[in-house]
C-alpha cells in the first residue's frame, strides 16, 4: 500500500530536550589487504579508543592526530560498533525524537558493510531493526501502543528512487508545515516483527544499483536510505500521539575516475556521486560557520538529510577509512570531514500532538463522514426532511471533557429535547444546524436567568402587598407608557391569581429615574425589556453580593475572567491589588483598583448580580 509520510494534519507540540546536542563522529578503520609493503603498507594507526594518527604527506617523519568519539581499529567487530556507538540513540525513538546513522567513507572503506554485514556478522542496519522492535514490544502496555513501518530508497543520479516498489519514477521531496521532510508518494509497509522486515529489506536492497570497478567488485552506485517510522498513541486521555523517524543511511564513497577507470555511464554516476559528497561537505561547512543560508536544496541527499545535520536528530556518523598508503588522500579527506562533522549542533525535540477536537466537530468537506451542510429552515422548506445531526455527547467524548463541563453539556442535551417535545421553537433543536442551535440555546439559558428573577419578585410582591382594586397607572401627561406585559413563570405551591409587581422604567442617560406605572401582570409569553431594572429582594442581593466578593477574594485570573465586564488585564489588576492590600471588604471596594471608576464598579456589580443569583437558585 503506497502511503505519504506525511505524519499527522495536526500541528506537533514540540518539547524541547535539555540543551543541545552534538553530532556524534566515532571512525573505523578496515583491515589491511595486499602485501603489506609499498603502497599497500599502512599509513593510519589507533592511538587509543578515542584517538588515531596519520602520516603527514608533507613530511613522513611526523603524523596528524585525531580524536573522536569513538576509534575502532582493525580488529573491532560488528557487535563492538553496534553496542559502543548505535544502540544508545535507538531510546531516543521511544521519546518521539529522531535519529540518523550515517555511513561515510572512500570507495571500498566497507561502508555497506557495517550497515548490512553478512548473516554471520550482521550490520547496523539488521541490528538496529531487531532491537528496535523488540523495545518496542516490551514498552508497548496500557499507557503507550507502538507500531512501525518502513520505507526504502535510494538517491541515483539526483533522482528519489522506490526500491520496495521500483518504477524508475523521481519522486519529490517536500516540507510540511511543521518542517518535517517527506517523500510523497514512497511506500510504507508495516512491520511487526524481523521477519516482515527481512520479507520487505532483502528484495528491496537487491533493487539498488551497484557496478563492478576497478577498486570495488560491488561497488554502491547510489545512496540508500532506509527509513523507520516509529508512532506511539497513549492509551488514556489526552491519547497524545508521537512520532519519530529513524534514517539509517550507507552513502556512496567518493571516487577518484583515474583509479576507479569509470567511463561512460560509471563516470556520469560518479559524478553524481562526488557532487552530492561535496554538497554535503558545504553544508557542513555552513553550520560550522553559522551562515545565513546552509545549501541543503543544493542536492537531493542534503534535502533529505535536512534534519540530521544541524536538525532535529540525534545523529552519528561511522566514518570508514582504509589504512593502505594508496588510499592516503581519501583517507585524509574522509578524517578532515569527520573532524568539522563533530562540531555540527543538532536542537532534538519531542514530536507530540493531541487530538484535534475541533476537526472532530467540524468533519472535512472531503471525508467519508462529512455531511452537507443544513440549510436555515424556513416556510417555504417545512415539508423537507430536516437533517439529523448527531448531539454534541457523539462528537466529544465525555471522558475528555472536565466533569463540570460534561455535566453541563448533557445538561444542554437535556434542555434541547425538553423544548423540541414543547415545540415552542418549531423544527427539534437536534435537528436544526449548529449555528441556530447555539443561538436558540444562548436564548434559552438568557431567559431562563430572567424567569428566575422575575420568579423572586412575583414571590416578593405577593407577600408584602395585600390583594385590592389595581392600583392607576402614573405617567407624565405629554408622554404614554408603554407598557409590555412579563411572562409569569407557575410553581406548583402558587396559585392562579394576578399579582402585583412594581416596575421602574430606567431613562437616558442623564435623567432620574422615576416611578411611571404600577399594574396587575398576568401570565403571558413575552420577557422584560432589557432596558428595564427589577427590584430584587434584599436577602438575595445580599447573597449574592457575598458570592460575588468571595470570588473577588480567592478567585484566579482565570476565575476572575468568568465574571462579566473584567478582561485579563482588568483580573491582573485584582490580583495585584489583593497581594498589596489585602482581601476586599465589601464589594464596593471593586473601586479601588486602579483603573476603576465608581460608575464601573456600579456597572460590574449590577452585571455580576444576576448571574450569581441564577447559581443560587441551581444549588437551592
Amino acid at each position: 500500500m503506497t502511503t505519504s509520510q506525511r505524519l499527522s494534519q495536526a500541528e506537533f507540540r514540540r518539547v524541547p530536550v535539555k540543551g543541545h546536542t552534538r553530532v556524534r563522529v566515532c571512525v573505523r578503520l578496515r583491515p589491511g589487504v595486499g602485501t603489506g609493503q609499498g603502497q599497500d603498507a599502512p599509513c593510519v594507526r589507533g592511538v587509543d579508543s578515542h584517538s588515531l594518527e596519520i602520516l603527514n604527506w608533507r613530511n613522513e617523519m611526523e603524523t596528524m592526530k585525531y580524536r573522536f568519539d569513538a576509534f575502532y581499529g582493525e580488529k573491532a567487530t560488528q557487535w563492538d560498533i553496534y553496542m559502543g556507538s548505535v544502540q544508545p540513540i535507538l531510546c531516543h525513538l521511544l521519546e518521539g525524537q529522531n535519529a540518523s546513522i550515517l555511513a561515510y567513507g572512500p570507495t571500498g572503506a566497507g561502508k555497506t558493510h557495517t550497515m548490512l554485514g553478512t548473516p554471520d556478522q550482521p550490520g547496523v542496519i539488521p541490528r538496529a531493526l531487531r532491537d528496535l522492535l523488540q523495545m518496542t514490544r516490551n514498552a508497548t502496555g496500557d499507557e503507550w501502543n507502538y507500531s512501525v513501518s518502513m520505507s526504502y530508497l535510494e538517491i541515483y543520479q539526483e533522482k528519489v528512487l522506490d526500491l520496495l516498489e521500483p518504477s524508475r519514477r523521481d519522486l519529490p521531496i517536500r516540507e510540511d508545515h511543521n518542517h518535517h521532510i517527506l517523500v510523497p508518494g514512497l511506500t510504507q509497509k508495516e512491520i511487526t516483527s524481523f521477519s516482515d522486515f527481512e520479507s520487505f529489506f532483502l528484495p528491496a536492497s537487491a533493487n539498488r544499483t551497484v557496478a563492478s570497478t576497478q577498486l570495488n567488485q560491488r561497488s554502491s552506485r547510489s545512496h540508500a536510505v532506509l527509513l523507520v517510522w516509529v508512532r506511539q498513541t497513549q492509551g488514556w486521555p489526552p491519547y497524545a500521539r508521537r512520532a519519530a523517524k529513524l534514517c539509517l543511511i550507507d552513502l556512496a564513497g567518493s571516487e577518484d575516475n583515474r583509479r576507479t577507470g569509470n567511463k561512460g555511464v560509471r563516470l556520469k554516476e560518479s559524478g553524481a556521486i562526488n557532487t552530492s559528497l561535496f554538497v554535503l561537505s558545504k553544508v557542513v561547512d555552513a553550520l560550522n560557520q553559522g551562515l545565513p543560508r546552509v545549501p541543503y536544496r543544493d542536492s537531493k541527499l542534503t534535502r533529505l538529510l535536512q534534519d540530521s545535520l544541524g536538525g532535529s536528530a540525534h545523529s552519528m556518523i561511522i566514518t570508514n577509512i582504509a589504512p593502505e598508503k594508496r588510499f592516503y588522500f581519501d583517507t585524509l579527506t574522509s578524517l578532515n570531514f569527520a573532524a568539522k562533522s563533530k562540531q555540527v549542533v543538532n536542537k532534538p525535540f519531542t514530536q507530540e500532538t493531541l487530538p484535534d477536537m475541533a476537526a472532530a466537530k467540524r468533519p472535512r468537506a472531503d471525508s467519508k463522514d462529512a455531511e452537507p451542510e443544513a440549510k436555515r429552515p424556513c416556510l417555504e422548506e417545512d415539508h423537507q426532511p430536516q437533517l439529523e445531526e448527531k448531539p454534541l455527547s457523539a462528537l466529544i467524548p465525555l471522558e475528555n471533557l472536565k466533569p463540570a463541563v460534561a455535566k453541563r453539556l448533557l445538561h444542554l442535551e437535556a434542555l434541547e429535547k425538553e423544548h423540541a417535545s414543547h415545540g415552542s421553537f418549531g423544527p427539534p433543536l437536534l435537528n436544526t444546524p449548529r449555528r441556530e442551535r447555539q443561538r436558540l440555546v444562548k436564548q434559552l439559558e438568557e431567559t431562563k436567568q430572567k424567569l428566575k428573577a422575575l420568579q423572586e419578585m412575583e414571590a416578593k410582591a405577593a407577600q408584602n402587598i395585600k390583594p385590592g382594586p389595581a392600583p392607576q397607572l402614573v405617567a407624565n401627561p405629554p408622554k404614554k407608557a408603554v407598557v409590555l406585559p412579563l411572562q409569569r413563570v407557575q410553581t406548583p405551591e402558587k396559585t392562579q391569581e394576578d399579582v402585583t409587581v412594581t416596575i421602574i422604567q430606567q431613562k437616558k442617560r442623564g435623567q432620574k429615574r422615576k416611578l411611571i406605572e404600577q399594574t396587575s401582570v398576568s401570565g403571558c409569553e413575552n420577557e422584560a425589556p432589557a432596558e428595564w431594572e427589577m427590584a430584587l429582594r434584599p436577602d438575595l442581593l445580599a447573597r449574592g453580593k457575598e458570592n460575588i466578593l468571595a470570588l473577588l477574594n480567592t478567585g484566579s485570573e482565570k476565575d476572575l475572567m468568568a465574571l462579566h465586564r473584567i478582561g485579563k488585564k482588568k483580573a491582573r489588576d485584582i490580583v495585584a491589588w489583593r497581594k498589596l492590600h489585602g482581601s476586599f471588604q465589601k464589594v464596593e471596594d471593586f473601586e479601588k483598583v486602579e483603573g476603576v471608576s465608581a460608575k464601573q464598579a456600579v456597572s460590574f456589580i449590577k452585571a455580576n448580580i444576576l448571574s450569581s443569583l441564577g447559581d443560587l437558585q441551581s444549588l437551592n
